[in-house]
């Protein structure tokens, strides 16, 4: 887990109690001025902070009957990740949304080239057009280097994952239960590929099964995570009309295919399109609308520029080749914390990617020698 905060055990233990979301994250951390002391308050004092009866009775209970050193000891076990609205890795675009997740479990990685992202979202029963047309699409969205969000379910969110992946794209899927758990669990193989060509993410603690109170909760990192949403096909009570409603509300484009109107399939669909979302026939709809169409040229050319002192160093370590943090650290004569919350940050910047085990390579040479000045 990157040791981004010495208290993140602390954001973990808040994020096991139910009712404690954004609004009391902060009303928390602005009294206490940490977690940990959140953490330890008594009743009165909790009150006095800001939350109601019902939280802090929630609070008292759940601290009773948890370990958090064990939950951060099961995290690392199953090889998932914490971030919290404060690291500097959390993904920005989700910052800009008004009902943030205070804490986001990952497993995988984020990298700087996610922050050009569309959802791709439909119904679970796609029918052969809906399939067809998800699969060009998203091929062709990540051939230009775009980053394809879903939701892991069955039907089109399945099918726009396996797209992105077999165009040798990257993809997120965020889940409505905890990352110890996949859901449908017929996708277990689909999800251990995204988690290698890109991450899973849930606001949602281990052991957290996927209640269908989950799902229309965690539509909305989805769609905040992206530039725009594409619905693909989606009836008339669609879960997809749902994460659309989202963009709207946090400024996101949102695209929808036409269908059939004969086709209950595309009657959700036809609706957004009446109602004026961007009537869309092929990719390039969609990289106009979003100014995306030199995405891919953008990225070509991006150089390596280190910001410090410090990722110059780590940059020396490092080559296309999968070199292992612990060298690193040996080379660089650095504690590893240190080393592992620089690479986090280099790993957003695009400069340098995990592979996985802690093995990190470089992805792109700099034009320029390593150093500062």
């Amino acid at each position: 887990m990157t040791p981004i905060m010495d208290d993140i055990k602390y954001w973990v233990g808040f994020s096991l109690v139910p009712g404690i979301g954004r609004v009391k994250f902060a009303a928390l951390e602005e009294h206490f001025g940490s977690l940990e002391s959140a953490w330890l308050a008594s009743a009165s004092e909790l009150e006095t902070a800001g939350l109601d009866s019902r939280s802090v009775k929630s609070v008292i209970s759940r601290r009773a009957q948890v370990s958090l050193d064990a939950e951060v000891d099961k995290l690392a076990r199953h090889h998932v990740d914490v971030l919290t609205w404060k690291d500097p890795v959390y993904p920005s675009r989700l910052k800009e949304i008004y009902d943030l997740p205070p804490v986001l479990y990952k497993r995988g990685t984020l990298t700087a080239e996610d922050e050009w992202a569309v959802a791709i979202v439909g119904t679970r029963r796609p029918t052969v057009y809906g399939r067809q047309v998800a699969e060009q699409l998203v091929t062709d969205l990540a051939r230009n280097r775009i980053t394809i969000v879903s939701g892991l379910a069955r039907g089109i969110d399945a099918v726009a994952h396996r797209a992105a992946l077999d165009a040798g794209g990257r993809t997120i899927a965020v889940t409505g239960c905890g990352l110890d758990v996949v859901y449908p669990s017929e996708h277990l193989r689909l999800a251990q590929e995204i988690i290698e060509h890109g991450c899973l993410i849930s606001e949602y603690a281990l052991g957290t099964l996927p209640k269908a109170e989950n799902f229309p909760r965690r539509n909305r990192i989805m769609s905040g995570l992206c530039l725009g949403v594409l619905v693909v096909e989606a009836g008339d009570k669609s879960g997809a009309l749902i994460t659309a409603r989202q963009a709207l509300e946090q400024n996101r484009e949102v695209f929808a295919v036409p269908g059939s109107v004969l086709s209950l399939a595309s009657s959700g669909a036809n609706r957004l399109i009446q109602d004026g979302a961007k009537l869309v026939m092929n990719v390039q709809d969609i990289m106009e609308e979003l100014n995306l169409t030199t995405v891919a040229r953008q990225l070509e050319m991006k150089e390596v520029v280190p910001a410090n002192d410090l990722e110059s160093e780590l940059l020396k370590h490092l080559s296309p080749e999968p070199t292992h943090i612990d060298e690193v650290g040996r080379k660089a004569s650095l504690p590893i914390a240190t080393i592992s919350s620089t690479l986090a940050i280099m790993e957003l910047k695009g400069m340098v990617r995990q592979v996985g085990g802690m093995n990190y390579i470089l992805l792109r040479e700099s034009a320029a020698e390593y150093h500062i000045g």
